[in-house]
């Protein structure tokens, strides 16, 4: 095992001797006649403890331990006091000033020697306890980081499952979360939504529009993969599936303690077809009746549906696509968001185009 090192402090050449020869034969000893000499050695070598006399002039225990105490490099250091005073207060100061023991002088041999062990025991502890801390940290921080892992793992799975299914619209899924990024963040940016974005937690959002199509699941193959125009039959069932993704979610939510994540992408499933006049589905909720993030992904999701080519029609330009969601505004859209989705139109423009 290896031996501690313990400085002694004292502008008194004989209790330097005493205290050296006491913990010689225990202890890796260095003496300093002086607060500014144990310092200078300070930035060079860290001590297991020091012992550190109280009255010295220039500059006495008092000062040396508040600096000591004062920088992150030297604050761990145990540090005991040595001194002749025997009164209440200055042990309190002593030990106010983040001293862990006071030990009068002239101090008995052993008693200083038994003192001093006790004393690195502790620390020698509390060093061990600090380490298995940390490593239970790292290893739950571990933990936690593979299930976040999988959860994402198993999230982006499933979202692709809803996009391969769906070939008429595939990499739908990924594009509006890249246009929902553009969107909130001027949102967030607006006097007009400030107040209420200030409280969304953006990374879990994105996470949850993944899932704003996910009871796509429950459409059977001959409607959702009509290549043609649907049947206004078909269309009541195609409707369906914002109730259906909702429900999905809700049953997520039963067994899980997680539920920021689901709240937001609830909003996404249920709300994303409502529109501003009130003739949306499936609740024909009105204005701000629908939720804000709701009101965001119907911009996000109408853009995507015009600029992208289907079996049964053309895939419209940017532009033609700005005037469509211009011409909704009040109607189909929020226009305030409507507003914002103009200023800074030219970004989805770019993503659609990549």
């Amino acid at each position: 095992m290896d031996r501690k090192t313990v400085f002694i402090v004292d502008d008194n050449i004989t209790n330097l001797t005493v205290g050296a020869d006491t913990l010689s034969d225990a202890y890796n000893v260095f003496t300093f006649n002086s607060g500014a000499l144990l310092l200078k050695r300070l930035e060079k070598h860290i001590p297991d403890m020091i012992l550190l006399d109280v009255e010295m002039p220039e500059m006495n225990g008092y000062d040396v331990i508040k600096i000591i105490k004062g920088k992150k490099e030297t604050e761990s250091i145990p540090v005991i006091f040595l001194t002749a005073k025997n009164d209440f207060e200055s042990e309190l100061k002593g030990l106010s000033l983040g001293a862990i023991d006071y030990i009068i002088k002239p101090f008995s041999p052993p008693l200083l020697l038994k003192r001093i062990e006790v004393h690195l025991l502790v620390e020698s502890q509390k060093a061990e306890l600090q380490d298995f801390n940390n490593n239970l940290l790292d290893m739950v921080d571990a933990k936690t980081k593979t299930v976040v892992e999988l959860q994402n793992t198993i999230l982006n799975t499933l979202t692709r499952l809803v996009d391969r299914r769906d070939d008429i619209t595939g990499g739908h899924i990924e594009r509006t979360q890249r246009y929902m990024v553009v969107l909130l963040n001027i949102m967030m940016e607006s006097d007009y939504y400030r107040t209420e974005a200030s409280l969304w937690d953006l990374d879990l959002i994105i996470q949850s529009t993944q899932l704003h199509d996910v009871g796509k699941i429950a459409i059977r193959d001959h409607i959702l993969l009509k290549p043609g125009k649907l049947t206004e039959e078909e269309f009541e069932i195609i409707k369906t599936h914002a109730t259906v993704g909702e429900d999905f979610i809700l049953e997520i939510e039963k067994n899980t303690s997680e539920h920021e994540f689901l709240e937001y992408a609830k909003v996404f499933t249920a709300t994303h077809h409502e529109k501003w006049d009130g003739s949306g589905y499936p609740r024909g909720l009105k204005g701000e009746e629908i939720p804000l993030l709701g009101r965001a992904m119907a911009l996000v999701d109408v853009y995507d549906a015009l600029v992208s080519e289907r079996p049964y029609k053309r895939g419209f330009s940017h532009s033609e696509a700005v005037a469509i969601i211009k011409a909704g505004k009040g109607k189909h859209f929020d226009p305030s968001i409507v507003d914002l989705f103009l200023s800074i139109s030219d970004k989805f423009s770019h993503i659609a185009a990549s």
